[in-house]
């Protein structure tokens, strides 16, 4: 079983588009009227960027009207400023921003809006309430994970974490969430490293290397998301040393794999496509002039050794999995 698809080539080349290559190939509607929107995923090196891009496409071809564009911030905030720009420049009809950083992206975001573009964000939201959002909770996100992690984690375990960018308020909520509902119940436990991954999973592969050298044990892996956790884990499959309890978030195809191997633990689910279908759904909503409802939720599901068969399945109807 592996990953197929763009998700694949995502993974596994970085996932090299061009900014200005248009997905959509929608037909144009009877009057002729075309929106034009500029989707600007963070990072298409990161797979649950990568499905959600994906996901955001396919979900435009329901939309005959809408013509979407891809651009890769590559976790650069300089470079998402640019695109913001450049749609704005290139007169897009709306943006739908996937944020790297709350703060950084909201004076980009602001210039945009005042030039006429309409801005959605889809998974992040920016520091400023009237920006139209489609988002999950963060915090129940992690909440899921961690209230299984207090039964299975040993008493006085040694416990690392990864954290997504600085400033990222995802990465800071689903911290949140963990300190909560893990580390406040669990006060034997030992934060042996801490440290920011950028929702890399290379970044994430050093760290873990680096903290398996300095400690004799690790007994759980923390991560704000999947593709940290994977990146963690193939170190501690390089270094040959049994696999610690391991948790992380969106329920990428790679992690079902890894659980269902016996190597990850649990993860919870952000469904791209419930994300992409609420926010392409708002986006089409606000370029026709309706009223829209933000900001808008989906509810994180957990997933384990005992029902990740369902997932792996969803993955594969998805075209994510052979």
């Amino acid at each position: 079983m592996k990953l197929t698809g763009k998700l694949a080539l995502c993974l596994a080349s970085a996932c090299l588009l061009t900014s200005t290559a248009a997905w959509s190939q929608a037909p144009a509607p009877k009057n002729g009227k075309t929106y034009r929107i500029a989707y600007i995923a963070r990072a298409q090196g990161d797979s649950f960027a990568a499905w959600l891009a994906d996901a955001v496409v396919k979900e435009s071809k329901k939309y005959p009207d809408t013509q979407v564009t891809v651009f890769d911030g590559q976790s650069k905030n300089e470079l998402i400023a640019s695109h913001i720009e450049n749609a704005v420049t290139s007169k897009y009809d709306l943006i739908l921003l996937q944020p790297f950083d709350s703060e950084a992206q909201v004076a980009p975001v602001r210039d945009a809006v005042k030039a006429g573009v309409k801005v959605v964000t889809v998974n992040n939201r920016v520091n400023d309430p009237s920006i139209p959002a489609v988002d999950a909770d963060p915090i129940q996100q992690a909440e899921v994970n961690a209230k299984l992690a207090v039964k299975q984690v040993p008493q006085n375990a040694r416990v690392v974490v990864l954290m997504g960018p600085a400033g990222n308020m995802h990465s800071d909520k689903r911290r949140e969430g963990w300190k909560k509902y893990f580390f406040d119940q669990r006060k034997d436990v030992k934060i042996v490293g801490e440290q920011i991954a950028n929702w890399n999973k290379d970044e994430g592969m050093r760290l873990m290397e680096d903290w398996q050298q300095a400690n004799a044990r690790i007994d759980a892996i923390v991560s704000m998301n999947d593709n940290m956790a994977a990146g963690a884990l193939e170190a501690v499959k390089g270094s040959g040393k049994p696999f610690p309890f391991a948790y992380g978030v969106d329920g990428t195809a790679e992690a079902c794999l890894k659980i269902k191997s016996g190597e990850m633990t649990s993860t919870s689910l952000q469904s791209a496509y419930a994300l992409a279908e609420l926010s392409v759904k708002m986006s089409h909503d606000l370029l026709t002039g309706q009223k829209v409802a933000t900001p808008q939720f989906i509810t994180a599901e957990l997933i384990t050794k005992d029902n990740v068969d369902k997932f792996i399945q969803m993955h594969k109807e998805l075209g994510n999995l052979k």
